[in-house]
């Protein structure tokens, strides 16, 4: 008699290119969700440099998200190097891999890596992206929005979407996008429907922005000192849920003002009814969304929050019926406002380790 045994399925490997902000909260979400070495691999992590303890320092410490809950340390892969090149987290090796000018001159071949989350936001361009490919990965994920012949996926909304057979590099869109998809997906899955629609979101400054007042020529009033300054700025997010949802492309446009907090950002949609519909209404099916088909990236609160109260929240928009049901026009039958909480760094970056789950049929 023989017996067959399961096969283990072993975890999937995966490279960081920009260990920055949403780099390292990628990898925090990764281990938080306990994916580091079961489900995930994570086999090298690139950056200016390659000072693994000084990885592990901006790992181990934050000034929003506090600190890393996990075991940390570092080693040399060789001891004549100067300085340590392999985090150990959790007793699992990552090495630390200096950038390179091209993702197609990246080690990912030597390293087995099979998907690799591009989050520089410099090859945000479908073909610089493709780089990563040449290197030896066979998928790649830009946590920003993508340009060029490329798949935009938003978990909950059109992740389904995705083909394996076809699509190489996909991108996670961007946070504000998340945030804003959603809503609009339970306003077109239960028939109320969008005619227009115009979108705002107050957004917590950027590592894209000045500490103080500098030189930025391309964005004269992004140059201003975010601490101090509301800035009005420009955002692509609502002409991006036109390529997630295409029955409202061309008809949600919207801006930015970026404020001066370090996280948590509010979208504020302002929308045209398709049909006759009560901000009621509208209401009751969003917090019912929250808790079927959209639950774990749509939420849902009632309560009076601010903006601190949604930080580490790793839902990808939290809808606050308190502030939409107090400020709509009384018997208004088309034209409305929603209210929705966002952590543009850790809701986002939850969503980048859910695609990438998806992706690899974890």
């Amino acid at each position: 008699i023989f017996f067959r045994c399961p096969q283990l399925k072993m975890p999937v490997k995966i490279g960081i290119n920009g260990f920055g902000r949403i780099g390292r909260m990628v990898f925090q979400a990764l281990c938080d969700q306990g994916l580091l070495g079961t489900t995930l691999d994570v086999v090298g992590v690139v950056d200016m440099g390659c000072d693994a303890d000084y990885f592990a320092y901006q790992m181990k410490y934050d000034s929003v998200h506090g600190k890393f809950k996990h075991d940390v340390k570092t080693e040399k892969s060789d001891p004549s190097l100067a300085e340590a090149d392999i985090l150990v987290v959790n007793g699992h090796k990552i090495q630390c891999i200096n950038a390179t000018r091209s993702p197609s001159d990246l080690p990912w071949a030597k390293y087995g890596a099979e998907y690799v989350i591009e989050s520089t936001g410099i090859f945000t361009e479908a073909e610089a992206a493709r780089g990563h490919i040449t290197a030896g990965c066979k998928k790649v994920i830009i946590s920003a929005p993508g340009k060029g012949n490329l798949k935009t996926i938003v978990m909950g909304v059109n992740h389904t979407e995705y083909d394996a057979a076809t699509m190489d590099v996909v991108s996670n869109a961007s946070c504000t996008t998340n945030c804003l998809a959603p809503l609009c997906h339970v306003i077109l899955k239960e028939g109320i429907g969008i005619e227009k629609g115009l979108m705002t979101t107050i957004h917590a400054y950027t590592a894209t922005q000045k500490t103080v007042d500098g030189p930025s020529k391309k964005d004269w009033r992004g140059g201003r000192g975010a601490a101090i300054n509301i800035i009005p700025s420009a955002t692509g997010a609502a002409k991006a849920v036109g390529e997630v949802l295409p029955v409202v492309k061309g008809k949600l446009t919207g801006m930015a003002f970026r404020v001066p907090t370090p996280d948590v950002s509010v979208v504020d949609l302002t929308f045209i009814a398709e049909r006759d519909t009560s901000i009621q209404e509208i209401d009751e099916k969003l917090k019912a969304a929250s808790t079927t088909y959209m639950k774990g990236f749509l939420g849902y609160t009632d309560e009076e929050l601010v903006s601190t109260d949604f930080i580490h929240d790793n839902r990808s928009s939290i809808y606050d019926s308190l502030a939409t049901l107090q400020n709509n026009l009384p018997g208004e039958k088309r034209l409305f406002k929603v209210v929705s909480w966002y952590d543009n760094e850790w809701g986002y970056s939850n969503r980048v380790i859910d695609l990438l789950k998806h992706m690899s049929g974890n």
